[in-house]
């Protein structure tokens, strides 16, 4: 009786021991499921980068016609921002931005090809020379000039590749839309928004 007292005992205690292994192996699963899941939902998901002309715009020259005679030459330094919030770097191809007044092209400027590396952002400054002699009509120029604010229009589009773990290779461009607002008497940027 005593022996079979002790053999349905140690036959519980292996079963208990089975149980908390089951027990052990379920949460350990469970566990790695979470983790699995939050590494494919946050760190394997990629977001477009974004591609923007930064504050701070040093104009080194501006000259700028009579309000009979519009026109504008000026020469600028445009801090071209890339931000990548994405957890592999951004390799992209090199580009050009246009620089428009009132839709019509004034200037251009070429982004070389590079790369952003994981959540930072690039910083590439470009120097750019606009001028009006591509426009066929100034009367719109004259009163924004007698004015003392020029607006310029900014476009992009930056193609390129978010790399994940040295193996997933995802595309994804962005685009540039950016207006400034230039005081031509201070010759300095006095407001700046893109989209």
């Amino acid at each position: 009786m005593a022996k079979d007292m002790e053999s349905f005992q140690s036959q519980e205690d292996k079963r208990r021991k089975r149980m908390k292994l089951a027990a052990y192996i379920g949460a350990f699963a469970v566990f790695q499921v979470i983790v699995i899941l939050v590494f494919a939902l946050v760190v394997m998901k990629v977001k477009t980068p974004k591609f923007r002309i930064g504050n701070g715009i040093k104009i080194q020259s501006l000259t700028t016609g009579t309000q009979s005679s519009p026109s504008f030459d000026m020469n600028f330094v445009a801090p071209i921002r890339i931000k990548n919030t994405n957890f592999g770097p951004y390799k992209y191809d090199a580009t050009t931005v246009n620089f428009s007044y009132g839709g019509v092209h004034v200037g251009q400027v070429t982004i070389p090809k590079s790369k952003a590396n994981f959540k930072s952002t690039k910083k590439v400054d470009v120097t750019v020379s606009v001028n009006s002699d591509a426009l066929t009509s100034t009367s719109g120029l004259g009163s924004e000039l007698n004015s003392k604010v020029l607006t310029l229009n900014s476009r992009g589009r930056l193609n390129g590749k978010v790399e994940l773990m040295l193996i997933f290779k995802k595309k994804k461009s962005t685009n540039m839309n950016c207006t400034m607002a230039i005081n031509v008497s201070s010759k300095v940027v006095q407001s700046l928004t893109c989209k």
